[in-house]
């Protein structure tokens, strides 16, 4: 089915009213009197697309589907976030990183919406959870890709003046697309709205030609594209287009004041016409364009003639409209990346692009894990005090097991290493000062979850099914996240299962991270051993054995229960108060009148 052309899209909006009557061959007569013809252009295959997420530029928007969409919302408007569908479902590098193993664990979506917003023109914006999500939750299996980003980031944050490029860029983009979705009420104004629209649309691509001074890093696509783009024979008829709207002549006038601060008398001195513009047109040449298309039949307006201008104008440059809806989803990648650094400066924390290790090394060779202010990005959307911490092992390939009180950290540490994992991986800043990682083929990550209504299995069959699950999915060097494995039986057959679970996990050379309250297990294997490269970190207490959200070699002695028991108000002497008060109540209403 060909693409509707924009003439189409106006058919189709207008009332019967307006297509009946003495005026229905308006549409035909834009072809009678076409404006000059349109130079081919270089295809977008030719001329590449502004690609910030990819090593290799490619178009990952439908174009097709891109095109009619702009085509209805140039003709009469669109909805709200029309063009943002295309955004999302953009696609992206190959990845093999499944986000049903993880994302909902670490709470993606809330990260993106909580920590990753960013002001544009003094508005909040929310980018795209479907597409950045996607983004941070697929890392690129192309070790190029990953490095252009990294590149990107490293040379927007020694860069102010770039930063604001990047700002004005994605706010010129965004005036462009609320301009496009504007829904025009009659025709007068429908015309202004389409000259509007262009004029955003030149606006954003002169924000990407002018900007990005020096740019070395992938950054340095968009003002060559924006160069090539103002090179085109399209975009030439859209400035003279412009131009022409902005100025058809030039007026000299004398005024005449009188003491009291009047206009006595206004006199035109000269008028000259913009002549040198491709779309003047002498007041001659006009009636006689008029006189010509009355003799043929046709009955038009001027401003069905500029309309019909303006939608020639809209077809040469729409190739390149598309490459900047795309665009819109790739800034976006990197405004987040820089909110999330702002946001933990201002928490007093920072933010780094890690040390990423990638396979080839042998196994001894591997670098170990080293994070250095490890905080958890979470706590940036919440009134938390966020206490960072230092995460370090001799291997990358170990087994660590964490043990130590409840609200400890230890869960929080879990989710802070595998956001770390992940964007890192992704090419973005990882919650740390510094950091050192390993790249891995997947992750799963498992935290305890609510009972469901509708689970079929109790608590040991729902965490028996976690671990089949995870053997499941798991390949060699995967990164895998447990909290409080085999927590959902008895000590001895969960202690049976635990060390079932770490000793096949062993055999596949995992990144692993495991909590438990098991301490004597966890003590029994610290003493003998029984695997290869088992690393114990326990929760760090003060003095007064509190919690010091701090992680030291060890297994840790007690869970602390009391502690907890004792904050929440589970203490004998409180719970023995509340029986009594429950007791006295009952009485009172035993001597009460029915």
């Amino acid at each position: 089915m060909p693409r509707p052309s924009l003439a189409t899209a106006e058919r189709r909006r207008r009332t019967p009213d307006e297509r009946s009557g003495p005026t229905h061959r308006r549409l035909e007569i834009v072809s009678a009197a076409p404006p000059e013809p349109v130079l081919p252009d270089a295809s977008p295959g030719q001329r590449a697309a502004p690609d910030l997420l990819c090593h290799r530029p490619a178009l990952r928007v439908d174009a097709r589907a891109v095109k009619e969409s702009m085509t209805f919302a140039f003709a009469g408007g669109a909805p709200a976030g029309a063009l943002d569908r295309h955004v999302e479902s953009a696609s992206l590098p190959a990845s093999t990183w499944d986000p049903a193993r993880f994302a909902q664990h670490v709470f993606l979506q809330e990260l993106i919406v909580g920590c990753l917003h960013f002001t544009s023109e003094g508005r909040t914006r929310i980018p795209s959870p479907a597409l950045l999500g996607r983004a941070l939750s697929q890392p690129p299996s192309d070790r190029d890709t990953v490095e252009l980003r990294r590149e990107i980031f490293r040379e927007l944050t020694g860069s102010e003046a770039l930063r604001r490029d990047l700002a004005r860029a994605y706010a010129a983009l965004r005036r462009w697309v609320s301009q496009l979705e504007t829904i025009s009420i009659s025709r007068r104004e429908g015309s202004r709205r389409r000259l509007d629209i262009l004029v955003a649309a030149k606006e954003a691509f002169d924000a990407l030609a002018d900007g990005f001074a020096g740019a070395r890093s992938g950054l340095a696509r968009l003002p060559a594209f924006g160069a090539a783009v103002r090179e085109t024979e399209a975009y030439r008829r859209l400035a003279d287009l412009l131009a022409y709207d902005e100025e058809l002549a030039t007026l000299e006038v004398r005024i005449r004041v009188g003491a009291d601060g009047h206009v006595r008398d206004l006199r035109a001195l000269s008028i000259r016409e913009n002549s040198e513009n491709r779309f003047y047109q002498s007041p001659i040449g006009r009636v006689v364009t008029k006189l010509v298309m009355l003799w043929r039949g046709y009955r038009f307006s001027d401003e069905e003639l500029l309309a019909r201008y303006v939608n020639g104008v809209f077809d040469g440059i729409e190739d390149d409209l598309v490459a900047l809806v795309q665009l819109l989803g790739d800034l976006e990648f990197y405004l987040a990346g820089l909110a999330l650094r702002e946001r933990a400066r201002a928490a007093g924390l920072a933010v780094c692009l890690p040390e990423l290790a990638w396979p080839g090394a042998a196994r001894d060779e591997a670098p170990g894990r080293a994070l250095k202010g490890l905080f958890n990005p979470l706590l940036l959307a919440t009134s938390a005090s966020i206490v960072a911490c230092d995460i370090a092992t001799e291997h990358h390939d170990a087994t660590v097991i964490v043990t130590g009180p409840n609200s400890g950290g230890k869960t929080r540490l879990l989710e802070a290493l595998s956001l770390a994992q992940m964007l890192g991986q992704a090419g973005f800043f990882v919650p740390a000062a510094e950091a050192r990682l390993s790249s891995c083929h997947g992750l799963f990550v498992s935290l305890i979850e609510q009972a469901q209504a509708d689970q079929s299995e109790g608590r040991l069959g729902m965490e028996l099914l976690r671990i089949r699950s995870l053997f499941e999915a798991m390949q060699v060097g995967d990164m895998v996240v447990l909290d409080e494995l085999c927590s959902g039986t008895n000590p001895s057959e969960g202690e049976e299962i635990f060390q079932l679970v770490i000793s096949l996990l062993a055999e596949l050379r995992p990144q692993a991270f495991i909590t438990t309250h098991f301490l004597e297990l966890a003590a029994r294997l610290e003493r003998e051993r029984p695997v290869d490269r088992l690393v114990f970190l326990q929760v760090e207490l003060d003095a007064q054995q509190w919690p010091t959200y701090q992680f030291v070699d060890g297994v840790a002695r007690t869970s602390l229960a009391h502690r907890t028991a004792a904050r929440l108000g589970v203490t004998r002497e409180e719970l023995v108060a509340l029986v009594e008060r429950s007791k006295r109540a009952h009485r009172r209403r035993g001597v009460e009148p029915a």
